[in-house]
């Protein structure tokens, strides 16, 4: 019986679920990038970096070569960057969208913060700032 389309989705996706890869996965929209630059950029033990490669080389979302003494990594399609700039820019909508939820926050912050004295003084109480007068 094949996969529904739905499963292989979040299986694609659980694959992009790391960090490391993700950081790997941007590197490469700059071209192709041996092991040992990827090791500087990305600063994690050799181990780490090589079963992350691992994941995204068996998954075919990257391409290897070996280079003489080295192993460079690339993109295997361009749909790669084209996902990684949609994240961006949904990732860019919802932390506006907090920024803004944060502002109105902090902006209604004073009232939330008057005092017992000061709301009794106004004729409120704090249970949903009502008059009791």
């Amino acid at each position: 019986m094949p996969v529904p389309l739905y499963q292989a989705k979040a299986e694609f996706f659980r694959m992009l679920g790391h960090p490391v890869r993700i950081r790997v996965l941007e590197l490469l929209q700059d071209g192709p990038m041996p092991v040992r630059d990827l090791l500087t950029n990305i600063e994690v033990e050799r181990s780490n970096l090589s079963q992350q490669l691992a994941v995204l080389r068996r998954s075919g979302i990257v391409t290897s070569v070996r280079e003489a003494d080295t192993v460079v990594y690339s993109l295997a399609g361009p749909d790669v960057a084209e996902l990684l700039g949609a994240a961006r820019r949904i990732l860019t909508e919802l932390i506006t969208g907090q920024q803004d939820l944060l502002d109105e926050l902090r902006a209604a912050q004073p009232a939330d913060t008057l005092s017992r004295a000061d709301l009794s003084r106004a004729g409120l109480s704090r249970a949903g700032l009502s008059g009791t007068r």
